[in-house]
């Protein structure tokens, strides 16, 4: 295990009426303009909106809203969100949504404290923001995990980039699962198995021996897999969709990593799948993962091996270590067609003429990958996947 510093910032209220129950202590804690941050208004249809806004009224709060925040958030949204917070001198953002709301809030949360572009800042001169808005997350569709760190996942438009940038941590997050039952069935899997891959991003990263968070990293993994079996039975079982959450949240709060150098090769590959596609994260994990997983063989075969026996249950005995490798992908492989993932490009409906090239080309190459690739074979593998 590497030499590690813990330290966890986001304060978590988990369960039925969290909102109702602890909102009104936090916005007690924060100053009276406040961000009300969300998407395309489902929040409007579930009765969300309605509990919120009234929740924020009771405490005196005058709101400024900032919607149309899209899936796939770009960096001129960001822009939008960090004007807005300026010119109404907002004291807290309350981010209302998945993953796309949550990132988008924590640069808006920095760059509107900043004088200059966090984009130039960070790739730039390979500087961090010091200096934000407070923010809370009241999650009401899950699988990014986003409120448990402070990197979001940004689409700059003109660069053809989709890239992390770094901002504010959460001081808190709700996660009712009342909140996400009416998320439509496609999108509670896809999101469910992007907790899937981020949990085997962390666990093929270096050192490759075992360790305890590795441990902890199987059992949250067979819980997915399980989980997301339970869901298509009943999508409406609360109790199925509470440990769907909390899992998301266990695979981005630090604590898979913690001792590790993770992978992450496969979601930056996505990431500029997306950047030329704006195609569904989870979707493209789902297609990439079988694919980029049989390219890695040889090199992690021995983690490989362990998944096949500790995670997808199958019988070691009379199986080589290549063996139980090759049985894992295929289970991989096979999970994915079960739960009605797509396992092609086609099945996206992204076409031949897409540019794989220059989707190779800017991916980042990843260190703590068990395969050193280069910008040749994933385009190998991003045609494997047409």
């Amino acid at each position: 295990m590497n030499t590690f510093t813990y330290s966890y910032p986001v304060k978590v209220y988990f369960g039925e009426k969290a909102a109702a129950n602890n909102l009104s202590a936090e916005l007690a804690k924060v100053g009276s303009n406040v961000l009300l941050a969300y998407g395309g208004g489902s929040i409007k249809k579930n009765g969300v909106y309605e509990e919120l806004t009234g929740i924020l009224k009771e405490a005196g709060k005058t709101v400024t809203e900032f919607t149309g925040i899209m899936s796939n958030p770009t960096y001129k949204k960001v822009q939008e969100g960090a004007k807005l917070a300026r010119e109404n001198h907002i004291d807290f953002i309350l981010a209302v949504g998945g993953g796309s709301v949550i990132d988008c809030c924590k640069i808006v949360s920095a760059q509107a404290k900043l004088a200059e572009d966090i984009w130039e800042l960070e790739y730039g001169k390979g500087g961090r923001p010091s200096e934000f808005i407070p923010m809370g997350a009241v999650v009401t569709a899950f699988g990014t995990g986003a409120e448990m760190n402070n990197g979001a996942v940004i689409t700059n438009e003109e660069k053809m980039l989709k890239s992390a940038l770094w901002g504010a941590f959460y001081d808190f997050a709700i996660l009712d699962p009342a909140y996400t039952m009416t998320m439509p069935l496609k999108q509670v899997i896809s999101g469910a198995f992007d907790s899937l891959s981020h949990s085997m991003e962390t666990y093929m990263g270096s050192p490759r021996e075992v360790n305890l968070s590795d441990e902890i990293n199987e059992a949250t993994q067979r819980n997915i897999i399980r989980n997301i079996r339970a869901t298509l039975k009943d999508p409406q079982d609360i109790q199925v969709r509470s440990e769907l959450i909390w899992a998301a949240a266990m695979a981005e709060n630090g604590i898979l990593k913690i001792g590790k150098v993770t992978d992450f090769q496969c979601h930056m590959l996505e990431h500029q799948l997306g950047a030329y596609t704006d195609c569904n994260h989870g979707q493209g994990l789902a297609v990439l993962h079988p694919v980029l997983y049989r390219h890695m063989m040889p090199e992690a075969s021995r983690q490989f091996a362990r998944l096949a026996v500790e995670v997808w249950g199958i019988d070691p005995v009379g199986k080589s270590e290549e063996d139980l490798a090759g049985a894992f992908v295929d289970a991989l492989a096979a999970f994915i067609k079960e739960i009605g993932l797509p396992t092609t490009f086609a099945e996206m409906g992204i076409g031949e003429d897409t540019d794989f090239q220059a989707i190779a080309d800017s991916t980042t190459l990843t260190g703590g990958c068990a395969k050193k690739f280069t910008s040749k074979e994933l385009l190998e593998v991003l045609t494997e996947c047409r």
